[in-house]
């Protein structure tokens, strides 16, 4: 069975971190992925999950964090015990326009990853729709950043690629060997959701999860992160995702 993890972003409407926390623990969730707006008060952070033995096992850490406070970043890693750094997004103004643009942004990601790698981490990157465009050619944004570098691996968020127009299983089986995360998101019917911009608890939406646990198991991923970029009720959210994530 995969190890069912929970990106605490879902939950940065809920502001107590250890209310989080115990409620999570209490769902009965192991351990959980963090994210930027967390790392400030790094004591706290530590001190909310020793106090309900959740693991950070993966994070998400800004490009400009990466790159230019890597100390701080190695910093968290180490204190939180942070075994996969992925970067998570790019503002529009920052995105390359063409295939060119984008095979350098992936090789600028694969220099920026080299501390981590050497501290024993995975590093990656999170994708979102936007990296899937169409440049024109056969590849699109999310394949130039794949080969920027032998050791830029993916946490392919699987909804995203849908949203972007593709097949989740496909870009499963394209980087099978790349792939050290997912995030188990699904989308609502369309219409339905409004409220929660549209997606859904895992399992209560639109993707095809017997085909895509199909390629992620003959793909070896064994790290599903659950997430739900805007919801009502995290409880909920955290409940129902858990009990269709243990039937993977």
């Amino acid at each position: 069975m995969p190890t069912l993890s929970y990106q605490l972003y879902c939950s940065r409407n809920f502001p107590e971190i250890e209310d989080t926390l115990a409620m999570l623990a209490q769902t009965g969730f192991t351990e959980c992925e963090g994210y930027g707006g967390l790392y400030g008060d790094l004591a706290r952070l530590k001190n909310a999950l020793d106090g309900t033995s959740m693991k950070m096992t993966s994070g998400h850490f800004g490009l400009d964090m990466v790159e230019n406070d890597t100390a701080k970043a190695l910093e968290v890693v180490k204190t939180l015990g942070v075994s996969r750094v992925y970067v998570p997004h790019l503002m529009p103004a920052d995105r390359p326009t063409d295939a060119a643009g984008w095979a350098a942004f992936g090789k600028r990601l694969a220099e920026a990853g080299k501390p981590f790698n050497d501290a024993g981490v995975i590093f990656g990157w999170h994708n979102h729709d936007f990296e899937l465009a169409d440049l024109g050619g056969a590849d699109r944004p999310l394949d130039l950043i794949a080969q920027g570098g032998d050791d830029v691996m993916l946490e392919l968020d699987l909804a995203w690629v849908e949203k972007g127009g593709q097949s989740a299983v496909d870009w499963i089986k394209k980087y099978a060997g790349k792939i050290t995360s997912v995030h188990v998101k699904d989308i609502a019917p369309a219409g339905e959701c409004t409220d929660e911009d549209g997606w859904a608890d895992v399992g209560h939406g639109t993707l095809d999860w017997t085909a895509i646990n199909k390629a992620l198991k003959a793909a070896n991923v064994t790290h599903y992160v659950a997430e739900h970029d805007n919801p009502s009720d995290h409880a909920r959210f955290a409940a129902r995702s858990l009990a269709t994530m243990k039937t993977f």
